[in-house]
């Protein structure tokens, strides 16, 4: 599992004890990143995060508004209906990527890190 994938299954774990999404990622991202500033603040996978509980995805996490990335939050819904579709490619969130990009090149920035994190543990709805 990747960082950003720790960050996010713990940031889920977090939001459910109460504690907004928003200060979950916060609090995560300070225990696996403590010394890399950029790394915590990195808005891609925060966002795709944030998105996924915006929309109600993440088990135990209620809808709300907590980003603004519209972008980042489609890459993470459409990443949850092509895993709902084919659960194999959990494997591979670089090929989930592709996928969603359609041919477009466009770099991974870890959105589908915290995707598969999220599905791996059970924690998408």
């Amino acid at each position: 599992m990747s960082k950003y994938g720790k960050v996010a299954v713990m940031a889920a774990e977090m939001a459910r004890s109460g504690l907004s999404p928003i200060e979950a990622w916060k609090v995560s991202a300070k225990v696996v990143f403590p010394t890399q500033p950029a790394s915590r603040d990195k808005g891609c996978p925060k966002c795709a995060f944030l998105g996924l509980a915006e929309e109600g995805m993440i088990h135990g996490v209620s809808k709300g508004q907590y980003t603004k990335s519209m972008l980042n939050k489609l890459y993470a819904v459409e990443g949850v209906k092509l895993l709902r579709a084919e659960p194999d490619l959990a494997g591979s969130p670089e090929g989930m990527w592709e996928r969603i990009m359609s041919g477009r090149y466009k770099q991974h920035n870890e959105q589908m890190s915290v995707v598969t994190a999220l599905w791996k543990n059970q924690d998408i709805v």
